[in-house]
C-alpha cells in the first residue's frame, strides 16, 4: 500500500505541513509526460522513507489544487519542494531522479538528526526502516557523506545494462533484496563481461575519507535459477584525486592508495563490510575511483547493491572555475 498522500484541498496541505517534520511534495498534472516518467522513482523513495509524523511524502494535482500551486509558485511541471517544518527548504524542477534523489539525501541527514535528538533509533544497520538505509553504523565521530558524490560526472566500466546503472549505488532506499519488492529497473549493479568493475566517482567538495561501506546482496543458488549467481567482491583497488577513469589495464598495473582484501568474515548480516580506509592517505580528497579486481567465489559476475562514503566534508569547490580552467588550460 502506498504511503503517499494525495492532497485533496489546502486545508489539507496545510495540516500536512504542520503535523509532518519534513514533507516531500510532489507538484504533477495528469497529462504531464515528465511527471510519469519520474513518479515511480518519487514512490521508491516514499515507500522506504516516510515516517509517521516525521517523514511524510506528498502528491498535489495542480489541475484540481491551483490554489496550492501558485501559494508556492509552481510554474513548471514536474516540481518537488522540500518542507522544514512547514517552510520551504529546497526546491527540484524538473523530471532529474539524480537531482531529487540528491535533495532527499540532504532530507535524510536532517531526519537523521531530527530522529537522534529525539532519542530515536537511527540506522544501526540492523536493516530495520530507517531514513536512509546504511547497512552498517557510523563509526564515531564522522558522517555519511555519500550526497557529496557528484552523481551525474560518475563513470561505470563493465556494468551489465540489465542492472541498475551507477545511480542505483548511491540510492538511499533499502535495496529491493530485503523487501522482496518488484522493481521496474533492477537496484543493483553486477559486472558484466568478467567479474571486474571500475567506478569513477568526483565529488562536489575535498573529502576526508574514513570508511567505505559496501553493500552486496548476491541470491543463493537455490534463487538464482536461470544463470550462475553473481559474486560479492574480494579483491578492490582505491585510487585517490584522478581526474577521469582508469582503463582496467592501467588500474591493475598502478600502484593503489589502498588495496582491500574481503573475506566472508568482513560482511554482516546485512550484506554489508565495513571497511576501514588508512585515514592519513584519505585525506583532502576530490575525487575516488574503485576498482574490483576479483571476485569470492568461483562465478562470473560481482553484484554490488550500495556504497557509502564515510567521513569529514572539506572546503567547497568551486565548479564554476573548474570548469573555466578545463576550457582554457592556459590560464
Amino acid at each position: 500500500m502506498s504511503k503517499t498522500v494525495e492532497i485533496s484541498s489546502p486545508a489539507q496541505f496545510t495540516e500536512v505541513l504542520q503535523s509532518s517534520r519534513l514533507v516531500v511534495a510532489d507538484f504533477y498534472a495528469d497529462w504531464c509526460g515528465p511527471c510519469k516518467q519520474v513518479a515511480p522513482v518519487f514512490e521508491q523513495l516514499s515507500q522506504s522513507l516516510s515516517r509517521p509524523k516525521l517523514v511524510t511524502f506528498v502528491k498535489v494535482n495542480t489541475d484540481q489544487q491551483k490554489d496550492v500551486a501558485q501559494a508556492y509558485r509552481v510554474t513548471s511541471l514536474p516540481t518537488f519542494i522540500i518542507f522544514h517544518d512547514g517552510k520551504v527548504a529546497d526546491k527540484v524542477q524538473g523530471a532529474d531522479p539524480v537531482k531529487l534523489q540528491a535533495v532527499v539525501g540532504k532530507l535524510m541527514d536532517k531526519v537523521e538528526n531530527i530522529g537522534n535528538s529525539a532519542g530515536e533509533a537511527s540506522g544501526s544497520g540492523s536493516g530495520g526502516d530507517t531514513a536512509s538505509w546504511r547497512g552498517a553504523g557510523l563509526p564515531r565521530g564522522y558522517i555519511d557523506i555519500t550526497e557529496q558524490i557528484e552523481q551525474q560526472r560518475c563513470e561505470l566500466l563493465n556494468f551489465d545494462p540489465d542492472t541498475g546503472g551507477v545511480r542505483v549505488l548511491f540510492d538511499g532506499a533499502k535495496p529491493s533484496a530485503f523487501t522482496g519488492a518488484k522493481v521496474a529497473t533492477k537496484d543493483w549493479v553486477e559486472s558484466d563481461t568478467d567479474e571486474q568493475l571500475l567506478l569513477f566517482m568526483p565529488f562536489q567538495s575535498m573529502l576526508k575519507l574514513h570508511t567505505l561501506q559496501i553493500t552486496s546482496l548476491p541470491p543463493s543458488d537455490d534463487e538464482d535459477d536461470d544463470e550462475e549467481a553473481p559474486m560479492r567482491p574480494r579483491t578492490i583497488k582505491l585510487f585517490t584525486n584522478k581526474p577521469h577513469n582508469l582503463g582496467f589495464d592501467e588500474a591493475e598495473d598502478l600502484s593503489a592508495t589502498q588495496e582491500i582484501q574481503l573475506s566472508e568474515k568482513d560482511w554482516n548480516a546485512d550484506g554489508t563490510a565495513n571497511v576501514a580506509l588508512r585515514f592519513v592517505k584519505f585525506q583532502n580528497i576530490t575525487s575516488l575511483v574503485l576498482f574490483v579486481v576479483d571476485g569470492d567465489g568461483e562465478g562470473e559476475k560481482v553484484r554490488l547493491d550500495r556504497l557509502r562514503l564515510i567521513g569529514e566534508t572539506g572546503e567547497k569547490r568551486e565548479m564554476g572555475k573548474l570548469e573555466k580552467i578545463g576550457d582554457e588550460p592556459g590560464e
